[in-house]
């Protein structure tokens, strides 16, 4: 795993090792900041199960200015927490043992970018979507980017209107942006 683009472009990432995890694919992290570009430059970004803040550091390494990853296992903020030392970005993101329910409802920082990669089929989008929009922890103009299984596929979400859809063999990318 690596940064694909950016000051940091090609900096590898430390990642997780076994079977029980999906990190997102250069193709469609590529994709994914490929339609976000216009959103990056100086943003505040929010990454909702971090995993290894892949996610996060792909925006910084593009001009994000920050970075807030919020994972609930500490094994992954330890390697959010090395991924910021390998990057040199240790100054530019926050990292947040906790539920993304007790992050959303805390929280009084608002966010330009929030990721949104739950596991899949456990239910987590709409309520996420729904504490997102209740809590109004994103900036106007600001999107939401939800990746999700052919088999856990979300369209729309009230509160929302979708940006840009696309599926890249069973993955879903969903970018949000809040209505009015």
């Amino acid at each position: 795993m690596r940064i694909i683009a950016g000051e940091r472009r090609g900096r590898k990432l430390a990642e997780f090792a076994g079977d029980d995890v999906r990190p997102t694919t250069d193709r469609v992290k590529e994709s994914v900041f490929n339609i976000i570009r216009m959103f990056i430059p100086s943003a505040s970004v929010l990454d909702l199960f971090a995993g290894s803040g892949a996610l996060s550091f792909e925006a910084l390494s593009r001009g994000a200015k920050s970075a807030c990853c919020v994972d609930i296992d500490p094994r992954s903020a330890g390697i959010v927490k090395k991924n910021a030392e390998l990057t040199g970005y240790t100054d530019r993101c926050d990292v947040q043992i906790c539920s993304c329910f007790d992050f959303l409802e805390k929280t009084d920082k608002r966010f330009d970018i929030i990721f949104l990669d739950p596991p899949y089929n456990k239910g987590y989008i709409e309520p996420v979507l729904g504490k997102i929009r209740e809590k109004n922890v994103l900036n106007d103009g600001g999107v939401v980017v939800l990746e999700s299984d052919g088999t856990d596929f979300h369209g729309g979400a009230d509160g929302f209107s979708i940006y840009r859809q696309r599926r890249y063999g069973r993955t879903y990318i969903t970018v949000y942006i809040q209505e009015g």
